[in-house]
């Protein structure tokens, strides 16, 4: 239950790196708002597009009597950003969720529905600090060098590239994949909301805002 004038926020994310970044990073954008939340973890993206729909009726449902609302979030990988959006979009729209990007006639919004281009590594390589102060070992020019600077334009694939730097530097060396929940859980406390260079990063910030607001 959430007080008069709270809120009950659920975040829907696809993988279990995801989930343990927004537990670190979620409580200092809610800041002393009186809100509560919630991240439901999917197990993948596929099954977090399969369920949304029955997830959104769900919540249709429940609104007459929680000041709930919902924020998704799912990797754009390979996918088309835009006909994933609208996807996103259209599910909840047909439950009777108005969203941040269709809201009712009184601009109201439950839904907020975000890209992350194209992986979760791409908000890493935007706070260059946070990573540096978890992986000490990193070298101080990463910041300065031009093919991490767009971060969420990185080539070549945002996990292994960062697999990769880590690796260079002395971490998980002998490792095929990253350890993408150990890596999470030592960054995302160091993260700073405000200044990351990555736009989708920024847009989840705005999102989550929005629903506080």
């Amino acid at each position: 239950m959430t007080g008069e004038g709270s809120r009950l926020i659920y975040i829907h994310v696809e993988e279990a790196s995801m989930e343990e970044t927004l537990k670190r990073v979620v409580p200092s954008i809610i800041g002393r708002r009186n809100h509560a939340w919630k991240v439901i973890n999917h197990g993948s993206k596929h099954k977090l597009l399969k369920d949304l729909p029955a997830r959104f009726t769900g919540y249709a449902r429940r609104i007459p009597d929680e000041n709930l609302r919902v924020l998704v979030l799912v990797d754009r990988d390979n996918e088309d950003c835009h006909k994933l959006k609208a996807r996103l979009e259209i599910s909840a729209l047909k439950a009777g969720l108005p969203t941040k990007s269709s809201p009712d006639s009184g601009g109201h919004f439950r839904v907020v529905n975000r890209i992350v281009i194209e992986e979760l590594e791409a908000w890493f390589f935007g706070d260059i600090e946070a990573v540096r102060t978890a992986f000490p070992a990193l070298p101080e020019t990463l910041a300065k060098r031009r093919d991490l600077r767009y971060s969420d334009s990185i080539k070549g694939g945002t996990w292994e590239k960062f697999r990769d730097l880590l690796q260079k530097a002395g971490y998980y060396r002998g490792s095929p994949t990253l350890p993408k929940c150990e890596v999470a859980r030592r960054i995302a406390p160091h993260m700073n909301q405000k200044g990351n260079a990555s736009p989708s990063f920024n847009h989840f910030v705005s999102g989550l805002e929005a629903l506080c607001d």
